[in-house]
C-alpha cells in the first residue's frame, strides 16, 4: 500500500508474516528498528523476545529504547536513538503505560512528526495497537452492549477518528467495541483478531494475516440511545468482517472486498 502514514496495527499473537512484513517495510537489510516496551510489566523479557524475532527475520539493526518514565521520554538520548531508526514498534502489556508515561513528551510529539514525514514505519501489537487510536479501548468484559461494559480513555492518536480493540475474536470483544461506538459513533470501531493487522497507507487501510478484522460504523446509525445503566440501543449501524486482501476508505467509511463471498456484512 503506498502513500500517507504507515502503521502497521497487529492484534495480538503475531506470527513471522506480520513480524516480516513490518522488517520489510521498514527497510529489510537496511532497517534500523527500535523496540519500546513500556507497556509490558516486564519489558527486558518483552524486548529481548522481539529483538531475536526481528534479528531473525533479516532486521539489518535491533535495539531497545527503554522508556519507564516521562523524564526518558523526554531525554535528548531518546529523541536521538528515534531520529535514526526507520522503524518502531511497540509491545504489548498495558496500553495506559504507553499513554501516561509518552503522552506530550518529546517522543511522543517525534514520533508523530517522523510517521507524518513518512521517514518511520510505526507498529504496535496488543497495547502496542490500542494506544494508536484517538479514544482508547482500556478494559471491560460486560456480557452486554452497555455503557459499563467498556473502559475508554484518550490514545495517542496516530490513526485518528477510530477506536482500535485487539485479540477480537479469540476474546469474544464485540460487545465492548459495540459499546464503545455507540459512546463514541463519529469513530469507527476497528476490532483486529490475532496474528492479524491492519496496514495504513493514505486514506485507507489494508487487511493482513490470518484472521479478519471487524469494523463498525455507527455514522448511519438512525438511532443511538445509551442509558447510563441498562442496555444501549443502537440501530441501523453497519458492521463489516475483512479477512486478508479486503481494503477500507476511511473517508468514505467504504470497504473493498473483491468477490462479495468474501465480506459479511449486516445490519445490527
Amino acid at each position: 500500500m503506498e502513500g500517507g502514514n504507515r502503521l502497521l496495527i497487529m492484534g495480538g499473537a503475531a506470527g513471522t508474516a506480520l513480524l516480516g512484513r513490518f522488517v520489510e517495510l521498514a527497510g529489510a537489510a537496511a532497517a534500523r528498528i527500535v523496540v519500546i516496551a513500556t507497556a509490558s510489566q516486564a519489558p527486558a523479557t518483552a524486548e529481548q523476545v522481539y529483538l531475536q524475532r526481528f534479528s531473525d527475520l533479516g532486521a539489518g539493526t535491533v535495539r531497545a529504547l527503554r522508556l519507564s518514565c516521562r523524564t526518558e521520554a523526554n531525554a535528548p538520548t531518546s529523541e536521538a536513538v528515534l531520529r535514526e531508526a526507520t522503524g518502531v514498534f511497540f509491545t504489548g502489556g498495558d496500553q495506559e503505560r504507553i499513554t501516561g508515561t509518552l503522552g506530550g513528551t518529546v517522543v511522543d510529539t517525534l514520533l508523530h512528526t517522523l510517521v507524518a514525514e513518512g521517514r518511520v514505519v510505526l507498529g504496535g501489537t496488543s497495547a502496542g495497537a490500542a494506544m494508536m487510536a484517538s479514544t482508547m479501548i482500556i478494559g471491560g468484559d460486560g456480557p452486554g452492549v452497555t455503557a459499563d461494559s467498556v473502559r475508554t480513555g484518550p490514545g495517542l492518536e496516530f490513526l485518528p477518528c477510530v477506536l482500535i480493540d485487539q485479540h477480537f475474536a479469540e476474546r469474544g470483544r464485540l460487545n465492548r467495541l459495540l459499546s464503545a461506538v455507540a459512546r463514541y459513533p463519529h469513530e469507527l470501531g476497528v476490532g483486529i483478531d490475532e496474528d492479524t493487522a491492519i496496514l495504513t497507507g493514505g486514506d485507507s487501510f489494508e487487511v493482513l494475516g490470518s484472521g479478519a478484522v471487524t469494523v463498525v460504523d455507527a455514522g448511519a446509525a438512525t438511532d443511538i440511545r445509551v442509558p447510563q445503566a441498562g442496555p444501549i440501543a443502537l440501530a441501523g449501524a453497519r458492521l463489516h468482517v475483512l479477512p486478508a486482501g479486503c481494503t477500507f476508505h476511511l473517508t468514505g467509511r467504504s470497504p473493498v472486498t473483491g468477490p462479495p463471498s468474501v465480506e459479511r456484512e449486516r445490519a445490527i
